[in-house]
């Protein structure tokens, strides 16, 4: 009987794997920030400069955003002004683009 010794790697592969997962959260996030900037309406600047992206990985999630007050009146809408979305269409309209990048980073 030959002798063989078995070696795991759980520890190595799960790290890898969450290294690959906040890689392709990370550049999701930014690619979609930039998208939303690309789209939201301009009057100073102020929205469009303040997109950002956030990486949970205690989520496993990215929030893309804003922290300027009036960003949800924007996206929605109000009473009085029509919404003008700009974080809906970033995400939607790239949804094979960001697969690809989860695909690219899991990859081992």
């Amino acid at each position: 009987m030959a002798d063989f010794k078995i070696i795991d790697h759980t520890n190595e592969i799960l790290k890898a794997t969450n290294e690959g997962l906040y890689n392709a959260l990370y550049i999701i996030g930014a690619k979609a920030a930039d998208y939303a900037a690309a789209k939201a309406p301009v009057d100073t600047g102020r929205l469009r400069n303040s997109l950002t992206h956030e990486v949970s990985m205690i989520e496993k999630a990215v929030y893309v955003g804003s922290n300027v007050e009036y960003a949800p009146f924007v996206e929605y809408g109000t009473v009085l002004q029509k919404a003008k979305p700009y974080l809906k269409p970033a995400i939607e309209r790239h949804l094979g683009e960001y697969k690809k990048i989860l695909e690219s980073e899991l990859k081992m």
